[in-house]
């Protein structure tokens, strides 16, 4: 018999610590190699920790339990295999054939099998909206329960909500009572490592920088204009959707250029000026905020853009980010724009010294030419370390997005007009 011992593994430089937040699998268990044991929670992301060897596990800690990177916490024991896949269809099999009258019990035992089977395969998406169900479900007083989410792991969909309203499923307005059911309950849930670690480094930045915000507004109509024209030939190109992001982090990396302190960042007595561009796209993950980062962004085209953020919020969806997508970053953007948000003041990420805002884009009255026309608006947000930005810089760096996004040309040409490119001014 030989019995394996497996450690935490290091999650990343400086983290000493970890939590195991979900037993996959639990002492008694035979697995087989590389099959997920645990979820094991840092300070930046989850990790999984797999089976080295197949045999049987007993865990050492409990699920929430800190350990030490390096800690022993599963043992298994390689003098049991795991039982051939043959072996375990032909079971029920021999069951149903053993009596007539026990029929009915080997099917029950079957059904509620499979539910089980199905109830292992959940996982924290499970019953979790994306941003537009949730937007829709909010709107009309929805709870999850109430939806069966035909998404990736059981994630609700936005069809999915669609389709229960149509099937009758009662809404605000028709609803007798508010969501509330009464009682006097209180639930207590453990902060779980990633989110005690965001807590922490908020509160830093509101007292270790001169955190200032500037806004803008930005007229929709020039981004709309092309959209509107190219997504279906876009999307037969290059196989994604041209959203609203890719166009944000293309005016950012060109004013990132023009106004260098926004990009920069302090290191003790020193500002470090970085030469590149490693956008931060902040994304809502079913365990919490994400930044994972976009490298040389500024070296991207539209659709390189576009698919580097699709793929990026597909593993923040599915649990998958590592810490080397998040680690650097030398500005970030978030949307909050696409949950209603209308107006907010974004808070650094840091070591960086700024981040923009993005919000909802609503169609307002604007006085153009001296007259009133009705624009698809913007309002924009640049948050600052006033200490390394001053706010000639910050308001002419958002200006300078501005220009850009209201005149998508400019991207091509180092924020200039092509007339006065052509002009040579």
């Amino acid at each position: 018999m030989a019995i394996i011992e497996l450690k935490v593994p290091s999650p990343g430089e400086s983290i000493t610590e970890v939590i195991i937040a979900r037993w996959v699998k639990n002492t008694g268990d035979v697995v087989e190699k590389d099959e997920v044991l645990a979820e094991v929670d840092s300070d930046k992301a989850t990790l999984t920790l797999n089976a080295e060897v197949a045999g049987k596990i007993e865990t050492l800690v409990g699920e929430g339990d800190t350990v030490k990177v390096g800690q022993v916490v599963v043992k298994i024991d390689t003098s049991f295999k795991p039982e051939a896949k043959a072996a375990k269809a032909e079971a029920p099999k021999l069951e149903a054939a053993a009596s007539k009258t026990e029929a009915a019990p080997v099917k029950q035992e079957v059904v509620s099998n499979k539910a089980a089977a199905e109830a292992s395969k959940q996982s924290y998406a499970t019953g979790t909206p994306s941003p537009a169900a949730a937007k829709i479900m909010t709107e009309n007083n929805i709870g999850s329960g109430q939806v069966n989410g035909t998404g990736k792991d059981g994630r609700i969909t936005k069809q999915d909500v669609l389709s229960a309203l149509s099937n009758g499923l009662p809404t605000a307005a028709k609803a007798l009572s508010n969501s509330w059911q009464g009682g006097r309950d209180k639930d207590k849930v453990k902060m779980t490592s990633l989110r005690k670690t965001v807590a922490k480094r908020l509160v830093s930045v509101k007292n270790e920088t001169a955190m200032l915000t500037t806004f803008n507004e930005v007229d929709m109509s020039g981004i709309y204009a092309i959209r509107a024209k190219y997504k279906d030939k876009f999307k037969e190109v290059h196989g994604n959707n041209v959203g609203f992001m890719s166009f944000f982090t293309k005016a950012v990396t060109e004013a990132l250029f023009h106004y260098p302190a926004v990009n920069a960042m302090i290191s003790g007595d020193e500002i470090i000026y970085n030469k590149y561009c490693d956008i931060g796209i902040a994304v809502s993950a079913p365990k919490g905020l994400m930044v994972p980062v976009l490298r040389n962004a500024e070296l991207m085209s539209l659709a390189q853009i576009e698919g580097g953020i699709k793929e990026l919020a597909l593993k923040a969806r599915d649990g998958k980010l590592t810490i080397a997508d998040m680690e650097g970053g030398t500005f970030t953007i978030t949307n909050g724009g696409v949950f209603g948000s209308m107006m907010s003041t974004p808070i650094i990420n840091p070591p960086q010294s700024a981040i923009l805002g993005m919000h909802n884009v609503v169609e307002r009255p604007m006085a153009i030419n001296g007259q009133v026309v009705i624009r698809p608006m913007m309002y924009v947000a640049l948050s600052y370390d006033h200490r390394i930005i001053d706010g000639k810089e910050s308001v002419g760096f958002l200006v300078k997005v501005k220009e850009m996004l209201e005149n998508p040309t400019r991207m091509l040409f180092g924020g200039k007009n092509p007339e006065e490119i052509l002009l040579g001014l």
